[in-house]
């Protein structure tokens, strides 16, 4: 299968190679921020806390960072954590998950639900303020903030989260094809080709039938039929669908790869799949999408989802967005207006709570 290719043909260098890359180089002491390294139950941290003195508990944020469960770690979120730190004044908690395809789903998972129920046992020790705790994440941090936060929506034991800020999540993978797949996918950062290969790696630990998973020949008709009130181009606006989408068949359904991939089916691989008990559950959530991505459409899929069950939703759509585009701020000289942008839109939201 091709994910045996791309391990003889050295996937493990691609993917220490891309590591390397997106290292992030380390920055000197920040004047307005205690910032110390730390492990939250065995899993490791950053805390970001502002110096400034304060009228009473601070809001907190747990920071899951984007790169497909792949790439990504503390020091290449550096910059971004720090400007949510100083500019909400609030206690930051950057969660260092293990990484795919060493450590598989639900690891990755694990770690920052791990992390998550640790600080909200420990918020006096921080001067946080247990009304006002937000998780945040984009891309499959994003992903990652949307499934802690589903499995905490019933939890009476723990101090009930504030909010949830997704930032271009990737919320599903049973539609490769859906408009915003369709109309992004040669767009960089993310390639279509890249985010299912992305999700094998981190469900299986290895990219086999990826070109059966892109067609959609993994999900039984059935389940595609059960999931399409939830996952279908009908339920994206109009107005998203103008530049050129064809409607495609569905190709058919080949139940061996349905065996290697069913945990797809899982909302905490695929928060979009969750039951209404569950969403109405959710707390208040910002979600910010960007027009050149092919993840999209799985945020404006879960806005949907989340209004029809009455979660008030701030939503901030990045009409100039590409995929990756806030985790380039200020990174190596680079920065994009409109990355800025959205995270002070990010920003602003949080001064709200």
């Amino acid at each position: 299968s091709q994910g045996r290719i791309l391990e003889k043909t050295g996937l493990c260098s691609q993917i220490t190679f891309g590591r390397y890359v997106r290292q992030g180089r380390k920055l000197g002491l920040d004047p307005k921020l205690f910032i110390q390294d730390l492990q939250f139950n065995k899993v490791p941290v950053r805390v970001y806390q502002p110096k400034a003195t304060s009228d009473g508990p601070r809001r907190g944020i747990l920071f899951f960072h984007g790169g497909g469960w792949v790439f990504g770690s503390l020091d290449t979120y550096e910059k971004v954590c720090r400007y949510l730190s100083r500019e909400s004044d609030s206690v930051v908690v950057s969660v260092q998950y293990r990484l795919a395809p060493e450590h598989k789903y639900p690891a990755a998972y694990e770690d920052c639900l791990s992390a998550t129920q640790h600080f909200l046992q420990h918020l006096q020790r921080y001067a946080v303020d247990p009304a006002r705790v937000t998780v945040c994440g984009d891309s499959a941090g994003g992903n990652l903030a949307a499934a802690v936060s589903q499995s905490l929506a019933g939890r009476t034991d723990l101090p009930r989260l504030r909010a949830q800020i997704l930032i271009y999540p990737g919320l599903q993978a049973l539609d490769f094809n859906l408009p915003s797949y369709q109309q992004n996918r040669g767009v960089p950062l993310l390639f279509r080709e890249r985010a299912a290969f992305f999700a094998l790696l981190y469900l299986n630990g290895d990219a086999g039938h990826m070109q059966e998973v892109l067609q959609g020949s993994h999900i039984p008709p059935d389940m595609r039929l059960k999931y399409r009130k939830w996952v279908s181009p009908d339920n994206i606006p109009e107005e998203f669908k103008v530049r050129g989408v064809k409607p495609l068949r569905p190709t058919d359904f080949i139940a061996e790869v349905y065996e290697t991939v069913k945990r797809f089916c899982e909302p905490n691989l695929c928060p979009l799949l969750a039951e209404d008990s569950v969403v109405h559950q959710l707390p208040e959530s910002f979600i910010l999408t960007c027009e050149y991505d092919v993840l999209r459409d799985d945020g404006l899929l879960y806005k949907k989802r989340l209004e029809d069950n009455g979660v008030p939703v701030t939503w901030y759509h990045l009409e100039d967005g590409f995929h990756g585009i806030i985790s380039l701020y200020d990174y190596c000289g680079l920065s994009f207006p409109s990355g800025k942008r959205g995270l002070d839109r990010v920003v602003n939201f949080l001064k709200s709570l």
